[in-house]
């Protein structure tokens, strides 16, 4: 009797250690998120503190996706063989360090630096958690694990971005960034205690469940045609309300939150649905998106229909990346982590694309010809996944 009591009581420790890791997991994505795109809410302060123009500081963030773009697949490749809980560990002190140093620059290239730093941590970060994530649960729960750290990413825009904006405001802009620093501090923690040292070959999530090479190139092509097409779009999105649906900047912000919240409604169902049909559900995503983004090009006057299409796209542009990304623990024809960094380098390479992409066409046309190129974008993506398998 001593026995079972004392392996129940194992279960029971195991399950609050599983539980702790993964809420550490999804602060540290929050936290990521948060940092990466917190200068948008800042341009004009930390324009006036550095001397600087808003463009540059602009730059911060764009400058942070094409390095999650350009390090995610090198990254993952050169820590293939190191311990998941020191990997972890490792990018987790990063972040809390960058966020430190950036909290502190007194001049504009030690920002951007401190910036380049904690886009490293998360080029690693984002290959990394997602098998060591799902590897603590049950193959048919994965699903839901996924979705829950899409939801705590997020929570980013729908709580990070605008309290540390607002934080900003009433104090100065380094204290927002420096309570990043806090929350990475929190999750350095409990992953260097709590997460079981192992070798990543042997961890449960370390290969695809249906290793396929074509449905991997597949997802990854879809899934950057639909990054593409959103920010073709999404970059311009502020103009687009002012300028063709006449909403009031005071509207335009309430939009804006709203946009963030139906990303999280999205990727709460989203979560909901991914491990009974992962395909279907990513079809749906994408579909929903090209549908947004068109309805708004094609209706964006009329102030009702733009709202509905507004929230359309919201909806799937963060379910879009979560299925991708639950894809690739299926599909991936090698490791998950490297299979997982490469998605999110081309995705984060397809939003660089389509933002680029707008930024020709703005003076070429209307804000509203960038909509229908990205729109178009999104379709194609589509068809993609609809195409017959080969």
């Amino acid at each position: 009797m001593g026995g079972v009591a004392e392996s129940g009581n194992n279960q029971v420790v195991a399950r609050w250690r599983r539980s702790a890791v993964l809420a550490a997991l999804m602060l540290a994505a929050f936290t990521f998120n948060t940092a990466e795109n917190l200068p948008i809410g800042l341009l004009e302060l930390i324009s006036g503190s550095l001397g600087v123009s808003v463009s540059a500081v602009g730059l911060l963030v764009t400058g942070y996706g094409v390095a999650v773009a350009i390090a995610s697949i090198p990254l993952a490749h050169v820590t293939r063989t190191v311990p998941r809980r020191r990997v972890l560990s490792g990018v987790l002190a990063a972040l809390v360090v960058s966020s430190l140093v950036a909290s502190l620059a007194n001049h504009y290239w030690l920002l951007l630096g401190a910036r380049l730093l904690t886009a490293l941590a998360q080029a690693l970060f984002w290959a990394v958690m997602g098998p060591v994530a799902a590897g603590l649960f049950a193959p048919e729960i994965r699903g839901r694990v996924i979705g829950a750290l899409s939801v705590a990413g997020s929570l980013a825009l729908v709580v990070g971005v605008p309290v540390g904006t607002w934080l900003g405001h009433r104090a100065e802009w380094p204290v927002p960034i420096a309570t990043l620093a806090g929350l990475g501090l929190i999750s350095f923690i409990t992953i260097a205690v709590l997460l079981p040292t192992s070798h990543p070959e042997a961890e449960p999530a370390a290969y695809g469940t249906s290793p396929d090479p074509h449905r991997f190139r597949i997802v990854l092509l879809a899934g950057a045609m639909s990054a593409a097409g959103a920010f073709a779009g999404f970059t311009y999105l502020v103009k687009f309300l002012e300028d063709v649906s006449r909403f009031a900047p005071n509207t335009v912000s309430v939009l804006l939150i709203a946009f963030g919240a139906a990303c999280l409604v999205g990727v709460s169902i989203t979560g909901v649905l991914l491990d009974r049909s992962p395909r279907t559900v990513l079809i749906s995503a994408v579909a929903t998106q090209a549908v947004g983004i068109l309805g708004l090009y094609a209706t964006g006057t009329d102030q009702i229909t733009a709202v509905l299409f507004l929230m359309l796209m919201g909806g799937a542009l963060g379910p879009v990346f979560m299925a991708t990304q639950n894809e690739m623990l299926h599909c991936a024809p090698g490791r998950t982590d490297m299979a997982l960094a490469a998605n999110s380098g081309t995705y984060n390479a397809g939003i660089a694309a389509g933002a680029a992409l707008g930024a020709l066409i703005l003076p070429l046309a209307d804000v509203t010809g960038a909509f229908l190129a990205g729109g178009l974008l999104t379709a194609g993506g589509c068809a993609v996944l609809l195409a017959p398998e080969a």
